[in-house]
Parts: C-alpha cells; structure tokens; sequence
C-alpha cells in the first residue's frame, strides 16, 4: 500500500512542466511572459489573451516558470520579452516593435532550459526533454536558407523555379520531424495570403494530397483540437474557393456564407477560450488569498472605499491598504478597475 502511494506521489511530483532561461537585463526589461498559442497564425506578435503567465528575472536576468497547468499533450507556445510598456495599448495588441520571442512545442511535463547561445544571443537555443520542442527553430533556419535562395536571382522565372522547390522541400521536412504542429508552422508560412506564396499554394492545393495527408495526421494525433478545427476550416474554404471551373459562373454568396459561418464558430471557440482561461486565472488566484483578503475583495467588488471597508471589519485604514496590495499581487492586476473586470467581465 505504501508503495503504491509513493509511486503516485512521484508521479504527480513528475507532472510539472519548468521552462528556465536567461535574459539580457542590459537590453531588455526584466518581465517575461508565456503565452500558449492556440491559432497557429497568430505565432508571433503579442496577444493579451495568449498569455498565462508571467515572471521577473533576477539580478542575473534567470527566469523560471515552474507549474501543472497545461495541457498534459503538445501544444504550441511563446516566451518572449519586450521594452514596451503595459499601460501602452501597443504592448497587447500585437504591435509592440521592440520584444524578442522564442517559439516551441511543449507539454506539462516538460522541462525546457532556453540559455545564452553564442556572443549572448538569447532564445535562440533550446535543450528540452521534448525532442519536438525545438522543431519551429530546425524550420526557421531552413526558412532562412530558402530566403537566400530567392533573393540570389530577383527575377520571375527565379521565383516560379523556387516556389516549386521550396514549397516540396519545406512540406517534405515537416514530414520528416513526424510532428503535426511542425507542419502547421509550415503551412501557416506557406499558405499566408501576404505573401507571394498564396497563388501557388492555391495551384498546389489543387492536386497535391500533402494537405489532406496532413489533416490526417492532425485528426489521429490531436482530436477536437483548436488547431486541427482551424485547419480543417481553412483547408475547406480554401478548396471552395478553387472548386469552381468556370470563374465567370462563381456564386460569390456561397463563399460569403462559408467565410461568415467559419468566422462565427472561430469567434465562438475563441470566446470559450478566453473565458475558460480567465476562469481559471480567477479560480487560481482566489485559491491563493486568506479568509481577510476575501472579505476584501468582495467589498472592493462592492466598489466600497479603503474607509468603507475599514469601518465594515473594524480594522485601520493602513491594515485594508496593505490587504489590497497584496490582493493584486495575487490576482496580478494592477487597479480596482481591472479586479472588476475580471470578475464581471
């Protein structure tokens, strides 16, 4: 009995995910955030709602985010720091112009170390537990190859002879690392309509199998998953829109109802997420907070003043100041204003 008991300790013990590095105090700021990554367009930039956790460095500039939370299967995920600030609305809206990121494939279990690489460049080596952790880096650097081999020749025939190169090249290293999530980071790259990429991915699409071998591959690893629900809708509209023969025949009310339906159940899923990880940040939070502290927040819900509140449980004014702080320490906010939109939002 006490064996069994032990081996489940340890086996809760083991179920804790550390992702530990070092940051560059010299140049950046000494926050840092993870984020988890649900839509695989949305890998770089930086999102409010992507993010779940942040830390502070020390003298040194080591982090560590240590915990259980995540999801026991590989997801997608961001580190990354900035020298923008968090009352700047640029800092969450994906346009802060000066962050450095690191983005990797990780699980619960995982640990993850992310230290200085040559002449201190940070984020820009990863040793993990998780031989798929650092499969976006293998791309990247591929990616870079590929850069170089375009801007060689500058001329049309150039670019139709690498478009064909490179699309099976790339397409055929994410099968190699026998990783789905690898392939999404390809194919996000591949199928981007910002790029000059977007026209032959439509001419691929229509006679290369690779896309539908992929959903596949997305359906056996990662079921009901936002990334495989994502791709599944992406690859539909994007067939639909080829489908047709004849061009001048098209009936544009169908694309329009697709579009409209694809971005009503996106929103609705986002929705979800963004209430279920906000519920949890609540639940985590109010978990951390004493008997006194919870009495406060609910008179602070109330909207009632640090005098309010005093008077109510007989305490001084200083004792309530101090019970506030530390309320939005553990809650990470930063005014009443945002206690209150968390908890009514």
């Amino acid at each position: 009995m006490f064996l069994i008991f032990f081996t489940l300790i340890s086996f809760v013990a083991r179920a804790q995910y550390s992702f530990s590095g070092h940051v560059d105090n010299r140049q950046w700021h000494n926050n840092v955030y993870l984020s988890i990554i649900k839509d695989y367009r949305q890998v770089s930039g930086i999102y409010f709602e992507q993010i779940i956790a942040k830390v502070t460095t020390d003298s040194l500039g080591y982090f560590e985010f240590t915990g259980d939370q995540l999801e026991t299967k590989n997801r997608i995920y961001r580190i990354h720091v900035d020298n923008c600030f968090e009352e700047d609305q640029n800092h969450f809206d994906g346009h802060c112009d000066n962050s450095k990121a690191v983005i990797f494939i990780a699980k619960n279990n995982d640990s993850i170390q992310f230290p200085f690489s040559f002449n201190q460049q940070m984020f820009c080596d990863i040793k993990s537990t998780n031989e798929k952790s650092t499969a976006f880096i293998k791309i990247d650097s591929l990616k870079e190859e590929m850069k170089f081999a375009f801007s060689e020749f500058r001329s049309e025939a150039n670019r139709k002879l690498n478009n064909k190169k490179w699309f099976k090249t790339l397409q055929d290293y994410g099968e190699q690392l026998n990783e789905p999530l690898a392939e999404l980071y390809i194919y996000s790259f591949l199928s981007d309509r910002r790029n000059d990429f977007h026209e032959h991915y439509l001419e691929d699409l229509k006679k290369n199998v690779y896309y539908d071998n992929l959903l596949d591959h997305l359906n056996r690893h990662y079921p009901n998953s936002s990334y495989t629900k994502q791709y599944n809708a992406e690859l539909n509209s994007d067939k639909f829109i080829i489908s047709s023969a004849n061009p001048s025949y098209f009936n544009w009310n169908y694309l329009i109802y697709l579009v409209l339906f694809t971005s009503i159940t996106a929103n609705f899923w986002l929705w979800q997420s963004r209430k279920k990880i906000q519920n949890n940040n609540i639940t985590t939070g109010k978990k951390q907070l004493t008997k006194q502290e919870q009495n406060i927040l609910n008179l602070l819900l109330e909207e009632k003043t640090n005098k309010e509140i005093a008077d109510t449980l007989f305490v001084s004014l200083s004792t309530v100041k101090t019970h506030v702080n530390n309320i939005y320490k553990k809650l990470d906010v930063q005014s009443r204003s945002e206690i209150k939109s968390l908890f009514n939002g």
